[in-house]
Parts: C-alpha cells; sequence; structure tokens
C-alpha cells in the first residue's frame, strides 16, 4: 500500500512539474526539502503526532517553509499533511526524485571496491556503465570494502555485478564442498 501512496502522490507532483515546464526547480527543492526533512526527524514526529492537529502541522509548514519553498511544494506538503500523510512524506520524496533521475535517464550505481579507486579507474567505470546501459549519466557512490580482496561488486537498482574476489572464492568453496571422492 505504501507504494501505491507514494506513487499516487510523487506522480501528481511530477506531472504538474512537467506540466508547468519547471521540472528542474522542482526537483532541486524537493532534493533541499528531503535533506532538511532527513536532518530534521523531530519535524516528521511532530507532523505525525496523532495528538497534535491537523491545523497546527499546516501552520507549522507554513511558518517553516514559506518564502523558502515555492507555493506549489508548500501547497503540496499541505496536501500530504491534510491526508494524513505524513509518515509517508520521505518515501514520496525519493519516489519523486527517482522518477525525475528515470526521466533525464540518470542512472544511480553504488560502487564497493576493495581498495580506494583512482580518478582515472573512476572514469572508466563509469564509461562501462554508460556503454551497458540505456542511461545518459550516471550518479555513483563509491565506498571501500577491504573484505571483498578484490575486485568489485555494482549496484543499479535491482542488479547487481558482484565480481569480488571474495565472491569467487565463496563459490568455489561451495563447489568443492559438492564434490564427492568415492
Amino acid at each position: 500500500m505504501a507504494k501505491l501512496i507514494e506513487g499516487s502522490y510523487g506522480d501528481a507532483l511530477f506531472e504538474l512539474a512537467l506540466e508547468q515546464n519547471e521540472l528542474d526547480s522542482v526537483a532541486e527543492q524537493v532534493e533541499l526539502l528531503a535533506q532538511a526533512f532527513a536532518e530534521n526527524p523531530e519535524l516528521l514526529k511532530l507532523l505525525n503526532h496523532p495528538k497534535i492537529s491537523k491545523e497546527e502541522k499546516i501552520s507549522v509548514i507554513e511558518n517553516i517553509f514559506k518564502g523558502r519553498f515555492s507555493d506549489d511544494i508548500v501547497g503540496f506538503l499541505v496536501i500530504i499533511t491534510q491526508k494524513d500523510r505524513g509518515a509517508e512524506i520521505e518515501a514520496i520524496l525519493n519516489y519523486f526524485l527517482a522518477k525525475v533521475r528515470e526521466y533525464k535517464k540518470i542512472g544511480v550505481a553504488r560502487v564497493v571496491s576493495a581498495v580506494e579507486l583512482s580518478a582515472d579507474q573512476k572514469k572508466r567505470v563509469e564509461e562501462k556503465l554508460l556503454q551497458q546501459t540505456s542511461y545518459e549519466s550516471f550518479e555513483v557512490d563509491y565506498s571501500v570494502d577491504a573484505s571483498l580482496i578484490g575486485g568489485m561488486v555494482i549496484r543499479i537498482g535491482d542488479r547487481v555485478v558482484d565480481s569480488s574476489i571474495r565472491t569467487k572464492l565463496d563459490n568455489m568453496t561451495k563447489n568443492l564442498r559438492k564434490v564427492s571422492l568415492s
């Protein structure tokens, strides 16, 4: 059900932004908004508190965000609050941002390597990702996990390419255990 809620609200905001030809502006504001909610979990608690009236919640939203964000974004937050969907705000904002990336053909990848990659290696990874996918650009999050021993693990959405030595050793171990010497 949560997917349905975030999709409905996220799609509505996406269509509004497209219709008004303000996709970049709205996406930038939504990123800032998502960051604000992530950095202030107390605000989310307040917007979800059952003993605080909707009117008070709307007043808080207007006091904090009016003048800093467009009227459309503030109105969007008010609608979410009026419909008691405060618990899904972060999911709605993330859904919207993912939809914008997909629309602009921007892929999101997470690359975990055994050692820190040089700038040249990162560039080659990104070039390879662009060749292997239909995306036009990538946002890549690089991290290091020495337990991989060597190689890397690349995640794009629900796809995983694991070329780590740890995984290869694990697979060899499993295969060797299946061998029976008679």
